[in-house]
């Protein structure tokens, strides 16, 4: 998916060395784990959290190439281990439209993978900031990551959880890294503590919106094929914003299918969706997220300018696009 970034020679040039970098570093004698993270690799993904790392580092005037691809490769090492993990946990049966390590070669195999990983995470960062403020930062990061996921789990099944129990999850799971990446560029690059300060602020409404708009989009997807799992959120007793909006907006409606969801039939699932979008579900959601969407934007203008701003503004538009 490094495709995403032709039209960015400069950014697509230090993604490829993370990439070389990352296959250099995951190395290990053992068939099975060896193919489960070639498949991984083969599976894509657009590396926004490198992406946005090297676009907040081009605003500083210290940099140290080297360092810089270690810090990039050590953040989508991180993502990377913590999408296994979910997948595991959530038992999911694919990442990114193929099928997911979990289901492939089991979880035995997947937990391994993510494990090793997060070793390979933990040298990068001993080698490049051990003398730095943000060595303590990502244990923080990964901590708050640990939190969303287990504010989520205590949220799952739970018909009464609230808007604000879904803030704090998605906090935690997607725009902690993020914004850790946005902070990270922002100071390994040389910039001031002004600067760092409107990454973070950056970071962190790019990464709630990206999070929202996904969660709009999984009640938003053509629900007319039938070999397509539709819902599997909510099956999970995982209520997300859409959802969440509408049972407040029409809770004798909707809170019956927050009781038993597991249990709901493909047809209870798709009169849910199409209640999710007569109840404003969709319409409040995206109102929220072109809000934050908006937000990030703002601080964008604010940042010095050159070539890096005008990248980093249409990026995050591209990113927080969707189509519903």
């Amino acid at each position: 998916m490094l495709d995403y970034w032709n039209e960015y020679p400069k950014i697509q040039k230090n993604l490829i060395q993370v990439k070389k970098l990352i296959s250099q570093r995951l190395v290990i004698n053992n068939k099975s784990i060896e193919e489960a993270i070639t498949k991984f690799s083969s599976t894509g993904g657009k590396m926004i959290r490198p992406a946005l790392f090297f676009l907040f580092a081009d605003f500083g005037e210290e940099k140290e190439q080297d360092q810089l691809v270690k810090i990039a490769a050590s953040l989508e090492l991180l993502h990377s281990a913590t999408l296994i993990h979910d997948d595991i946990i959530d038992d999911s049966p694919t990442r990114r439209g193929l099928p997911s390590i979990q289901s492939r070669f089991g979880k035995d195999i997947a937990v391994y993978t993510g494990d090793f990983m997060y070793t390979s995470y933990f040298e990068l960062l001993a080698e490049c900031m051990s003398a730095t403020p943000f060595l303590l930062k990502n244990a923080q990061a990964m901590k708050k990551v640990l939190q969303g996921e287990l504010t989520q789990m205590s949220c799952t099944f739970n018909p009464d959880q609230t808007i604000v129990d879904y803030l704090r999850n998605i906090n935690g799971k997607t725009a902690e890294l993020i914004r850790l990446s946005c902070h990270e560029g922002a100071y390994f690059g040389g910039s001031d503590e002004k600067l760092q300060a409107r990454a973070k602020r950056i970071g962190s409404a790019i990464g709630l919106a990206f999070q929202v708009y996904d969660d709009i989009l999984n009640f938003s997807l053509e629900l007319g094929d039938e070999q397509k799992p539709i819902l599997t959120d909510v099956q999970q007793g995982i209520f997300t914003l859409p959802l969440l909006i509408a049972r407040d907006n029409q809770p004798e409606i909707i809170r019956p299918y927050l009781e038993r969801p597991e249990a709901l039939s493909r047809q209870d699932l798709i009169q849910l969706a199409y209640y999710v979008d007569r109840f404003d579900g969709i319409a409040g959601a995206l109102e929220f997220a072109e809000k934050l969407t908006q937000k990030a934007l703002n601080e964008i203008q604010e940042l010095p300018e050159g070539k890096s701003k005008e990248i980093l503004n249409t990026v995050a538009i591209q990113l927080l696009e969707r189509s519903y």
